[in-house]
């Protein structure tokens, strides 16, 4: 099964990492596709470079690092991935990652960052959710899926 793993360097992108290496502890025989989406660059990015070049070389680099992490994870487990940095909209580039890959699911953190957090999803993740064309897992954060003590 090919595994879209949006990586954003924060802890509950590798979570969804951590959940597709158990789907191959458990026997499934997983090929993720590790991507990072940098946004594209703004008008005053654009002025002070003065060469796109330079900006594109700087957003794949920054992807690439921050993706170390994910490849890590998966390197230690022998896992084969492919992997691509892309830049634009995130959810929207996600969706075309996975679509270009051949994806048979995506994987992904998810934050809410209010009182309502269970029953919001962050704004890529609720996006990508409802434009993907194929089943998307919203992985929590160890922390949220521990009962909460009485």
């Amino acid at each position: 099964m090919k595994i879209l793993l949006p990586v954003d360097g924060s802890e509950l992108s590798l979570a969804a990492v951590r959940f597709a290496l158990d789907l191959a502890d458990k026997g499934l025989q997983v090929a993720p596709v590790l991507a990072n989406v940098q946004e594209a660059s703004n008008l005053y990015e654009l002025l002070v470079a003065h060469d796109p070049e330079v900006l594109d070389r700087v957003a794949a680099e920054a992807g690439l690092h921050t993706l170390q992490s994910a490849r890590d994870l998966l390197d230690a487990k022998g896992v084969v991935y492919e992997m691509e940095v892309a830049r634009g909209d995130p959810a929207h580039t996600l969706v075309e990652i996975a679509e270009r890959f051949g994806c048979d699911m995506i994987a992904m953190g998810a934050r809410g960052n209010s009182a309502l957090r269970s029953a919001m999803l962050g704004s890529v993740s609720n996006e990508v959710l409802h434009a993907s064309p194929v089943p998307v897992v919203i992985v929590k954060s160890p922390a949220e899926t521990e009962p909460e003590p009485t």
